[in-house]
């Protein structure tokens, strides 16, 4: 029999407008998965919108099941073996659905990322790369994708890759690297964030390169394009306090001007193994902050229609610091927490990286 709590919190995580923040908060505040389900209609009223369908008891139900099924399971983020560098981000996955070996996130991890048209130097570059972490016993993280990614995978197969994808951990994209996807769930470690049967979304690659990021002590970007998805990545793992590591190459090759505005930009420069292993030696990832009670600090109280009029005539289109609506207004972290929250459960609020908060 399902437990439960385990249905419970997956409702909660499912249903839409519920995010890593707003979840944290719900469980700060309510205790429990059950509670914070409850209380979801009062509060996005409050909010002044109307409240957010609740995720379908059945639909989850058939999801742990299709999960078990596979042979995978879900992990929340107040489960011993969720990973702990992950855990430090405050926009960490309140579930996660794995298949393989826990134990490799909680490795010294490196990601690798790249361009998905690499050209064969930088794919060659890659795996030399991989292959020679793997045998320091670092764990390589990637995201599955063709290029860059791909040769990361192949070549730390042997001696502990990670893969994340964007999509549900049962649908394998691009499509031809399906065996290559299972062999890392049978060999390494496979996770999603996203629900069984998932389709890969544009909207979905960012979320999963945070989590690519959020692994890692730091990341190397092999060979991008300006404004490439790679470039994300290294922008979240710079947010996330993570090192950002970039190989330079030809000023001809289009392919290599973002690993080189990088390195312009203060990225540490990497041409061998040693140099990645170099540049992270000075974080110790055993003392990631830690996350017994992930749900720690105020949790929102109670906030009054002034309260609610005070905070919502602070927002705007531009995001801005909860820190700085918390300033202005002069109510207490509580109670802009608690209006913050009823405005995105009615749908009137958008969060961004860094704290940061906008009128929708």
């Amino acid at each position: 029999m399902t437990d439960p709590n385990v249905v419970a919190r997956l409702r909660l995580t499912r249903t839409r407008g519920v995010g890593p923040i707003t979840y944290a908060h719900l469980l700060a505040r309510f205790g429990t998965a059950a509670a914070a389900l409850d209380a979801l209609p009062t509060l996005a009223r409050r909010g002044g919108g109307t409240p957010p369908p609740i995720a379908d008891l059945r639909t989850v139900e058939r999801e742990i099941a299709g999960v078990a099924r596979i042979g995978a399971r879900h992990v929340f983020l107040d489960d011993a073996d969720y990973p702990a560098l992950l855990a430090e981000l405050d926009s960490a996955p309140p579930v996660l659905t794995v298949r393989g070996d826990m134990a490799l996130a909680q490795r010294t991890t490196v990601a690798m990322v790249g361009a998905r048209n690499a050209s064969a130097a930088a794919c060659r570059f890659a795996r030399v790369l991989a292959q020679a972490l793997g045998e320091r016993d670092v764990a390589i993280v990637s995201g599955l994708a063709r290029g860059i990614d791909t040769q990361a995978h192949v070549a730390s197969l042997a001696t502990g890759t990670i893969g994340v994808i964007a999509s549900g951990i049962d649908i394998a994209f691009p499509p031809e690297n399906h065996e290559l996807q299972e062999a890392v769930a049978t060999r390494g470690l496979l996770l999603a964030e996203q629900p069984l049967g998932e389709e890969p979304r544009a909207r979905n690659f960012p979320s999963r390169n945070r989590i690519i990021a959020g692994l890692a002590l730091g990341t190397v970007v092999v060979e991008a394009a300006p404004k490439s998805g790679s470039l994300i990545t290294a922008r979240l793992a710079a947010e996330a306090g993570r090192e950002v590591m970039a190989v330079p190459g030809s000023p001809l090759d289009p392919r290599a001007q973002g690993c080189n505005a990088l390195i312009r930009e203060g990225a540490t420069l990497i041409q061998t193994a040693d140099d990645i292993l170099e540049a992270i030696g000075p974080i110790d990832p055993r003392a990631v902050r830690s996350r017994t009670a992930p749900y720690a600090g105020a949790p929102p109280a109670d906030a009054s229609d002034t309260d609610r009029r005070d905070v919502g005539a602070l927002l705007g289109p531009v995001p801005v610091a909860v820190d700085e609506l918390i300033r202005l207004s002069g109510l207490s972290p509580a109670a802009v927490q608690t209006v913050l929250l009823e405005l995105e459960l009615a749908g009137r609020l958008d969060r961004h990286a860094g704290g940061r908060v906008s009128a929708r």
